[in-house]
C-alpha cells in the first residue's frame, strides 16, 4: 500500500475527533523507513509476526504521502531510521541519504558488536543525530527477547553518545517490559552515568496493557532527563501515568510507521494486548500472537487509535492546547532541532 486510502469512517474520525485536537505541525519521532532491498529474506516456515503483515516496505516517498493522506490539515516531519531486523548497513545508508535529501532527522541502527570507533565515524559521517539499538541486534549468545538492556545497548556506545549528546531511542526487552526490575535499574543507571545522552524510552516501555506498567513510574518519576515516546501505544493509562510522573515536556508522539497503517483497535485481556482487525484483511491470523478478527464494519487505523488514546488522557488531565502541542510537536522540535 502506497500512502493510505481513507475510508469514510477514517475521514469521520479525523474530522470529528482529531483535526481540531491536533496542532498544525506534528513531529513523529519513531518511524521505520526502508526499501525492499534492505530487508532480509524470511526463513522458510518462520512465523509472520503481526507487524510483518502490514507493510513490506516504507520508502521515504511512501511515508511522505501517508502523512498527507492521514493528516490533510497538518504538516508532519518524521524522525527516521531503518528496520532493525533488516540489513543494517543498507538500512543506514538509505536513511542517511534520505535524511540529507529531505532534511529529516535520522538515527543510526546499531549492533552490540559495533566498535565505539566505528559507531562514532558512521554517525558523524552519515549525518545521524544518534542511535537506534534493538534487542535483535544483541550480544552474541543472547536471545533478543530475553536480553537485558546492556546486552544490546552496548555501554561503550553510551560513552560515545554521552560525549556528543546523542539521542538514543530504546525499545526495551524482556517479558515484563517496563515493570521488569532489571530494566528499571538499568534505565536509572543510564540516567546517572550518561547524563548527556538524550534517552527516549520507546512505546512507554512497551506498556501496552495496564499490567505492563506495574509501579515503574514510582521510580522513573525521579529522573530528570529521560524521555518517553508513546509510539504504537493506544493505552490512555500509560500516557496518563507518564505525564503524572515526568510532565508533558518529556513525552513525545511516535507512530511506528509503517505498522500504524494497520486497520485495528487494541484491547487487553489478562495483561495481554490484542490487535482486533477486520476479518480476512491480514490473512489467516488464527495462530498469530496478539491478533483477533472482527466483523465490525467500522475499524479505523492504528495511527488514529494512538492519537485517540492520547486524546483521552489529555481530556482526563485537562491538558491545554499548548501541552498537546508540546507532546505532538514542540518537545521533538527542540530535541532534534527541527525547522518547519
Amino acid at each position: 500500500m502506497f500512502g493510505f486510502e481513507l475510508t469514510d469512517f477514517d475521514k469521520k474520525v479525523y474530522e470529528e475527533e482529531l483535526n481540531e485536537f491536533l496542532p498544525k505541525n506534528i513531529v513523529d519521532v519513531h518511524t521505520h523507513v526502508y526499501t525492499l532491498d534492505c530487508k532480509k529474506p524470511r526463513k522458510p516456515g518462520a512465523p509472520i509476526y503481526w507487524p510483518g503483515r502490514v507493510a513490506l516496505d516504507n520508502s521515504i516517498e511512501d511515508i511522505t504521502q501517508t502523512y498527507k493522506d492521514l493528516f490533510p490539515n497538518q504538516k508532519v516531519i518524521p524522525v527516521i531510521f531503518g528496520s532493525p531486523s533488516a540489513y543494517l548497513d543498507k538500512s543506514n545508508a538509505y536513511c542517511s541519504e534520505k535524511s540529507k535529501e529531505y532534511g529529516y532527522p535520522a538515527l543510526f541502527l546499531s549492533h552490540y558488536n559495533d566498535s565505539a570507533e566505528f559507531l562514532e565515524e558512521q554517525v558523524i559521517k552519515g549525518g545521524f543525530q544518534g542511535l537506534k539499538p534493538y534487542l535483535n541486534n544483541c550480544k552474541d549468545g543472547v536471545l533478543g527477547k530475553n536480553a537485558e538492556i546492556y546486552e544490546f545497548l552496548n555501554p561503550e556506545h553510551l560513552k560515545v553518545a554521552d560525549k556528543y549528546g546523542w539521542k538514543v531511542i530504546l525499545h526495551i526487552s524482556r517479558t515484563d517490559r517496563l515493570k521488569d526490575p532489571k530494566n528499571i535499574a538499568t534505565l536509572m543507571d543510564i540516567e546517572q552515568k550518561y547524563p548527556n545522552v538524550k534517552l527516549i524510552v520507546a512505546h512507554i516501555g512497551r506498556a501496552y496493557a495496564p499490567e505492563d506498567l506495574g509501579d515503574a513510574f514510582e521510580t522513573l518519576k525521579h529522573t530528570k532527563n529521560m524521555m518517553f515516546d508513546f509510539c504504537a501505544n493506544t493505552l490512555p493509562l500509560a500516557t496518563e501515568q507518564c505525564i503524572n510522573a515526568v510532565g508533558t515536556k518529556r513525552l513525545l508522539f511516535g507512530s511506528d510507521l509503517p505498522i500504524s497503517k494497520m486497520r485495528m483497535y487494541r484491547i487487553s485481556e489478562d495483561g495481554y494486548y490484542i490487535n482486533v482487525v477486520p476479518r480476512g484483511l491480514y490473512g489467516d491470523v488464527s495462530n498469530a500472537e496478539h491478533m483477533r478478527e472482527t466483523d465490525e464494519p467500522n475499524v479505523t487505523n492504528f495511527m488514529y487509535e494512538i492519537i485517540r488514546g492520547f486524546k483521552k488522557t489529555a481530556e482526563k488531565l485537562s491538558l491545554s492546547k499548548e501541552d498537546v502541542a508540546d507532546v505532538m510537536c514542540n518537545n521533538a522540535v527542540n530535541l532534534f532541532n527541527i525547522k518547519f
